[in-house]
């Protein structure tokens, strides 16, 4: 049977627009102010947004290999539930998948499990060690790019074989940007006055950003489409928009904590570390400059979800990584939409256009003949973040407790509705 969105407002990627949207067979039939109802079954929105499904580029989904933390059907039910239609799965995984065999472990867990689209990252380097090349023309036809995240490639000829593989095959580079020789084993946080107020060994932004800058000459030498994971600091900010400005294939990604949190806001608990850290009040502002000037392309989550007991040893003992997937859009709106730092178009831009363009991705317009990947927003529903609803098995996050003033009221991933907020569907009987 025929859907219709009836009564809302559509994000047209340059507008909004007061139209009802009529979905069939997976794809969007119509976008009009008055569609008929004859046939279909009615959803009436009252205003809510419709917008394209969210895609986050850098997702942990922890299958397989470590169901215990994630596996694919409830990171995927998360995803669903944060408005996402679309993820890229990094490839921290066992088997991890450097080769056409190991990948196809993560293929099937997917095709069993997934409830919206789940695109795999193949791995840079055999079992992300660095020391030798993956099997990058083998897996490209199933991968949406390269990356050995959870690490920084070492070797700068080993990271020049892959862009120039990666070049050759058309595919992207995805960097998590970590020079090992400039950090000190068993840090906790940002190197900054809360950290050392704790004691506790600190991660200095000179990590990150140097990668950063070595990486941007390799592709300024190979010519290969480059992607930088997760930036946090002001120095990453301004080197990705020189290379943009010098007309380099270099785009990046930033996550929801980098844009609203600040290291003197932290606490000593393990939901609030993660690699890299929250930094500086003048690292946000950069990132948030960042996003307003088109420097940084796209919000992603980098959804890593952990135990209980990994997360539960203070900052210095815990694992790295908080869940993010369920939260990023309220705290987004809430944090910079609402308070007038980022206009909400800004945000639609990173979390559903610009991901789809960087990676080749299907959907991203609401618009006749487009696929059917849709998220309805509310944006004004008041509510307290809280982790043990959570449908992820994860539950870090710093954002525990947090009042947010908007709700992801339902989600269809081609054509078939894989999330609906209870809460909105009794509040419209």
């Amino acid at each position: 049977m025929s859907l219709l969105l009836k009564g809302g407002t559509v994000y047209t990627g340059e507008g909004f627009i007061n139209a009802d949207v009529l979905v069939d067979e997976g794809r969007i039939v119509s976008v009009s102010p008055s569609i008929s109802q004859e046939g279909a079954s009615v959803i009436e929105l009252h205003d809510q947004l419709v917008v394209p499904g969210f895609v986050d580029v850098q997702v942990q989904l922890r299958e397989p290999g470590f169901s215990y933390k994630e596996t694919i059907y409830s990171g995927t039910s998360a995803a669903a539930a944060g408005g996402y239609t679309a993820v890229c799965a990094m490839p921290n995984l066992k088997p991890v998948p450097d080769s056409v065999e190991h990948l196809a472990v993560e293929l099937e867990a997917i095709r069993k499990g997934a409830k919206i689209r789940v695109y795999p990252y193949g791995a840079i380097t055999v079992g992300q060690k660095g020391e030798e090349l993956a099997d990058l023309a083998g897996m490209a036809p199933d991968v949406c790019g390269f990356s050995d995240d959870g690490r920084g490639v070492q070797g700068e000829a080993m990271m020049k074989a892959a862009m120039k593989k990666a070049k050759e095959l058309d595919k992207l580079i995805v960097a998590h940007c970590e020079d090992e020789s400039l950090i000190t084993p068993g840090w906790a946080i940002h190197d900054g006055e809360f950290c050392r107020s704790l004691g506790l060994i600190g991660n200095a932004p000179e990590s990150e950003w140097k990668q950063v800058e070595r990486d941007i000459e390799l592709v300024r030498e190979m010519g290969c489409r480059y992607h930088v994971c997760h930036i946090s600091t002001k120095e990453s900010v301004e080197l990705v928009r020189r290379a943009k400005a010098e007309g380099l294939p270099v785009t990046c990604e930033t996550g929801p904590h980098y844009l609203v949190l600040t290291d003197m806001e932290l606490e000593n608990d393990g939901r609030f570390k993660m690699n890299p850290p929250i930094r500086t009040a003048a690292d946000r502002d950069a990132l948030i400059a960042g996003l307003l000037d088109g420097t940084v392309d796209c919000i992603a989550t980098d959804h890593a979800p952990h135990s209980a007991e990994e997360k539960g040893k203070g900052l210095s003992g815990s694992m790295n990584g908080i869940v993010g997937i369920e939260t990023a859009f309220p705290i987004l709106y809430t944090c910079l939409v609402e308070t007038g730092i980022v206009p909400l178009e800004v945000i639609l831009k990173a979390l559903c256009v610009n991901p789809r363009e960087i990676f080749g991705l299907v959907g991203g317009k609401i618009a006749e003949g487009e696929v059917a990947d849709i998220a309805v927003l509310d944006l004004h529903r008041l509510t307290t973040i809280d982790p043990t609803a959570f449908r992820s098995l994860g539950r870090a996050t710093p954002f525990a407790g947090w009042g947010v003033t908007a709700a992801v009221a339902m989600t269809i991933c081609g054509g078939e509705i894989v999330y609906a907020d209870l809460r909105t569907q009794e509040d419209d009987t």
